[in-house]
């Protein structure tokens, strides 16, 4: 029923799992021919979110970022406030941050990497899943521009996190750059009628919606702490 794909890479070191997260950003800050305008703070917000939300999929607990700037060197406060302000939500303000930026050449455009270290204990039996699934969008998909002017449409992250946490959640995981559909084909070995008003292509690149999946005997739980961010519910067979 499910494939259970992460995009995290995972290695095994002893009987522990280093789990390595990663997203990017490029055209998006305030270099002039940047295709969308955003303050840098912003940038390094919505790129944590992804590499932060795909290491929790995987069943890491971060314990370390890294961050490539390719954008001028007097934007670094910036970049790591936006990556403070995502720490923040999900009470994680001592993590540490390294990176670098490069300073030999300026690019036209802004650019930005991102990568989350996460561990977790290595486990050799395979979950248990629950006999019955129900599952879920929250959010909505937004990039660009899109992002900045409907943020009350944002799954927030603490909820993301809060979620992750909940004993009967069985998978969560960001929805991608391509859409609803995508992510559920790679999750979901079967096939799911969705609701016609749902655009199930368009991008969630910065992490903006997230798919869960979970035991029908969390249903009301899961709708309770949703609330407006519950785009829809599909039961699995």
């Amino acid at each position: 029923m499910l494939n259970y794909c992460y995009d995290a890479e995972e290695i095994l070191m002893n009987e522990e799992v280093i789990v390595v997260a990663a997203d990017n950003s490029g055209s998006i800050g305030m270099k002039e021919l940047d295709d969308v305008k955003v303050s840098y703070e912003t940038v390094s917000y919505y790129t944590f979110r992804v590499a932060y939300m795909e290491c929790i999929a995987a069943g890491g607990n971060p314990f370390a970022i890294v961050l490539h700037n390719f954008n001028d060197e007097d934007v670094w406060h910036q970049l790591i406030k936006g990556i403070n302000k995502g720490l923040k939500e999900v009470n994680l303000e001592n993590i540490p941050i390294t990176g670098s930026t490069e300073t030999n050449f300026k690019l036209n455009q802004s650019a930005l990497g991102l990568v989350v270290l996460g561990k977790k204990t290595y486990e050799k039996k395979n979950k248990v899943r629950p006999k019955q699934l129900e599952l879920a969008i929250i959010g909505q998909p937004l990039v660009g521009q899109a992002v900045i002017d409907e943020q009350e449409k944002v799954a927030p992250l603490s909820l993301y996190k809060e979620l992750s946490e909940i004993s009967g959640v069985d998978l969560i995981y960001p929805i991608s750059s391509k859409g609803i559909k995508y992510t559920i084909d790679r999750q979901v070995n079967q096939e799911i009628t969705y609701p016609k008003h749902l655009d199930i292509t368009a991008s969630s690149g910065p992490g903006t919606s997230f798919l869960i999946v979970y035991d029908t005997k969390i249903s009301q739980l899961i709708k309770q702490k949703t609330s407006d961010y519950l785009q829809m519910i599909h039961t699995l067979s």
